[in-house]
């Protein structure tokens, strides 16, 4: 049995993503800074490993890898889902919260590799969750954009360094309706080549083929997943 680990693996995306592994017959372990939403997703899935941990502190990082080393002896995938989004004029941006943005974005991936490499096993493979907003921006968006397109880089250079025994892939996730897709308007969906707003099953699904053996012969690469909405001109 494939052993994987979700980081933000308790809500949205990071849920989908769970599920399909289960899916797929993957032994999964879901980790979450939030410990009301890993309740609800042992209560739902009550054969989920969950772990209460913030992602963008090592220290806990590495206790969570030596749990997991304890009880598994192995990583076979790894998606480093776990992001917070902060939109805030440079002028009033703290450095703190700066900071925390790219530990929890990007440097909790750095950090799931470097203690978790020993357990990688052959044919092992890491998938990052970037955004479309390492490709494009909206005001006030610096912090997160620069995690995520930070997290673009850091998946080629990781790839480079962990082959040909790992593969690592990163997905850039476009609009992805999470609580509220009923209300979508069609103008909303109009945005999209796809005619529709993503939903979170979108990107678990992209998960799971760039993990899987169907994608055996694609590493370092970034692939967007947004229903075409960042090649469709729109002029308002």
């Amino acid at each position: 049995m494939k052993t994987s680990i979700v980081t933000g693996g308790g809500h949205g995306i990071g849920k989908a993503i769970v599920e399909k592994l289960l899916h797929e017959g993957c032994q999964t372990i879901a980790l979450d800074i939030n410990s009301a939403h890993l309740q609800a997703l042992k209560q739902e899935l009550p054969q989920v490993e969950t772990l209460q941990c913030n992602v963008g502190v090592a220290a806990e990082v590495n206790d969570a890898i030596k749990f997991i080393e304890k009880k598994y002896g192995k990583i076979d995938y790894l998606v480093n889902n776990a992001g917070i989004s902060v939109f805030e004029p440079i002028e009033t941006l703290s450095l703190e919260m700066w900071n925390e943005i790219l530990s929890v974005n990007l440097s909790s991936i750095f950090y799931a590799v470097k203690y978790g490499k020993h357990l990688f096993t052959d044919n092992s493979a890491i998938v990052n969750i970037a955004s479309t907003r390492a490709l494009m921006s909206e005001a006030n968006g610096e912090a997160y954009g620069a995690s995520k397109g930070g997290i673009v880089a850091l998946t080629h250079a990781l790839a480079v360094s962990l082959s040909p025994k790992t593969r690592v892939n990163s997905i850039s996730p476009g609009w992805i309706e999470i609580n509220n897709y009923d209300t979508l308007s069609t103008a909303d969906h109009a945005q999209h080549l796809t005619g529709k707003v993503g939903k979170a099953n979108d990107i678990a699904e992209t998960a799971w083929f760039l993990l899987s053996e169907k994608s055996a012969f694609i590493s370092g690469q970034n692939i967007v997943v947004d229903g075409g909405m960042t090649r469709k001109m729109i002029y308002v």
